[in-house]
C-alpha cells in the first residue's frame, strides 16, 4: 500500500486534496483550471478554511486529478466524513416565537438583517420609544437569520435574567463556540457588561450582537439605528381607501381591526377616523394595537372623539394582552432628558408642522453643536421623528408629546391616573 493509501483513512480532506495535488505535479493554479474552480477556493479547502465542500466541488476536484475506483472512492469519503464531523452536535437554537405577525416593517428588517449578515455589523443596537415594536422587530431579523442563513439565536431577556457572571460567561461562549450565532440582549435598560461584549467577541469570531433598549448605551464599535414609529397618512389620502391601506400605520391598525372583527372592510366614510387614529397615535404599534382593542364595542369615529378628550385617557380593555402603556412610555423618556433637552423639545413642540436642525438652532439660540446634539438624543429616544422631505433631513414631534409639553408637567398623565 503507498503513502497515499495508507493516509486516506486518517487525513483530513483538505490534506489529502494537497497530497494528491502534488502527486500528479500540478500547482494549485492549474487544478483550479482544470476544475473551473478558483485559485482561492483550492488554497482555502488546502489550508482548511472550507470545512464542507460541496459535493459538486468534489466531483470537479476527482476529476481534475483523473480519480477512479477505490481512490475516487476514498476522496469523495474524506470530503463526507469531514462534513460530518464539523457539523453541530446539537441543533441550531432557535429564536422565541413571534405571537402575531409583523407588519409594516419590511424595510427595517431588511436592512437590519443585510447590516449583520452582508456587511458584517457585530453589535448593534435597535433604540426608540417604549411601544415602537423593538422587541417584535428584533424577532423578525432573528427569525429571518436563523431560517435563511442558519445561524443559531441566543435570546436573553435583560429585564427578567440577572448579569452574567464569570462561569456563565465561560458556559455561554462554550455554548456558542465559532459558529454564527446573533446573541440577543432585549431589553437592556440598565446597560450593557462591555466585558462580556469583549470576552464573548475575542472566543466568538462568528457572534453578531443585537441590543434592544429605550434609551442607546454608548459602546465601542457599535451601531445605533433609532426605531421611528410606523409612518402615518398624511391628510390627503383621507377619502382614499385604497392609497390609505398602503401606509404603515393603517396597515398594521388595519390588520388587528381585522382580527377583532372578522370581514371589516375600510369603507371610505370610515376612511378619515382610521387615518385620523393613526394621526393622533403617532403610528406607535402598541398604542395602535391597544386602541384596536376597543373596537368591538366603538367605532374609528367614536374612538377619535375619545382620544381628543385625551389620548392617555384610554385604558386597556379587559383581556387587553398588551404591553404598550404610552403615556409611561412617554413620560419616562421626558424624565430621562436633560434639562436642556427638555427645554428645546418644548419650544421644538409649540412650532407647527416640522423643522430642520438648522431651524432647531436659530429657534433654540443654543451653539449649533450643543443644539444638534440635543437633537440627536431626542431622536434616539423616540420623542421626535425624521420626516420626508426633498430638502435636507427634516424632523417633527411626535403629537403624544406635543399634548403632554402643552399640558406640562406631566399634568395630563397624572389626570390619566
Amino acid at each position: 500500500m503507498d503513502g497515499v493509501h495508507a493516509l486516506q483513512s486518517t487525513a483530513g480532506f483538505g490534506e489529502l486534496l494537497r497530497i494528491r495535488r502534488e502527486r500528479v505535479g500540478l500547482t494549485q493554479q492549474v487544478l483550479a483550471d482544470h476544475a473551473t474552480l478558483s485559485v482561492r477556493a483550492i488554497r482555502d479547502m488546502e489550508s482548511g478554511r472550507v470545512q464542507r465542500p460541496r459535493q459538486e466541488t468534489v466531483r470537479l476536484l476527482a476529476d481534475a486529478l483523473r480519480l477512479e475506483g477505490r481512490s475516487r472512492s476514498a476522496f469523495e469519503a474524506a470530503a463526507r466524513r469531514q462534513a460530518l464531523a464539523e457539523e453541530p452536535r446539537d441543533e441550531l437554537t432557535a429564536p422565541p416565537v413571534a405571537r402575531g405577525a409583523i407588519v409594516g416593517r419590511e424595510l427595517e428588517v431588511e436592512v437590519l438583517a443585510d447590516a449583520l449578515a452582508v456587511h458584517g455589523d457585530r453589535l448593534v443596537t435597535v433604540a426608540g420609544l417604549g411601544g415602537a415594536g423593538k422587541t417584535r422587530l428584533v424577532l423578525e431579523v432573528a427569525r429571518r437569520l436563523h431560517l435563511a442563513s442558519r445561524w443559531s439565536v441566543r435570546w436573553i431577556d435583560c429585564g427578567r435574567r440577572p448579569a452574567a457572571g464569570a462561569e456563565r460567561r465561560t458556559e455561554l461562549a462554550r455554548a456558542i463556540g465559532e459558529r454564527p450565532t446573533l446573541l440577543v440582549l432585549d431589553g437592556a435598560e440598565a446597560g450593557v457588561d462591555t466585558a462580556l461584549l469583549d470576552d464573548l467577541f475575542q472566543r466568538c469570531p462568528g457572534l453578531r450582537v443585537l441590543i434592544t433598549a429605550r434609551v442607546p448605551q454608548p459602546l465601542p464599535g457599535g451601531q445605533v439605528i433609532p426605531l421611528a414609529p410606523l409612518p402615518t397618512p398624511g391628510p390627503e389620502l383621507d377619502h382614499d381607501p385604497v392609497a390609505l391601506a398602503e401606509v404603515g400605520a393603517v396597515r398594521l391598525l388595519l390588520s388587528h381591526l381585522r382580527r377583532l372583527r372578522p370581514g371589516y372592510r375600510l369603507e371610505p366614510e370610515e376612511a378619515p377616523a382610521v387615518a385620523a387614529l393613526c394621526r393622533q397615535l403617532d403610528g406607535l404599534p402598541g398604542a395602535l394595537e391597544l386602541v384596536a382593542g376597543w373596537s368591538t364595542v366603538l367605532s374609528p369615529g367614536q374612538l377619535v372623539a375619545r382620544l381628543a378628550d385625551g389620548p392617555f385617557h384610554l385604558a386597556p380593555p379587559a383581556g387587553y394582552g398588551g404591553r404598550a402603556d404610552v403615556g409611561g412610555a412617554l413620560g419616562a423618556a421626558l424624565d430621562r432628558l436633560t434639562l436642556g433637552q427638555r427645554a428645546l423639545l418644548e419650544r421644538l413642540a409649540a412650532e407647527p408642522g416640522d423643522w430642520s436642525g438648522e431651524d432647531a438652532v436659530a429657534l433654540s439660540g443654543r451653539p449649533p453643536q450643543e443644539c444638534l446634539a440635543a437633537v440627536h438624543a431626542l431622536l434616539a429616544s423616540g420623542l421626535i421623528r425624521s420626516v420626508p422631505a426633498r430638502d435636507g433631513v427634516r424632523f417633527t414631534v411626535l403629537n403624544l408629546c406635543r399634548r403632554l409639553c402643552a399640558a406640562g408637567a406631566h399634568q395630563e398623565l397624572a389626570t390619566a391616573s
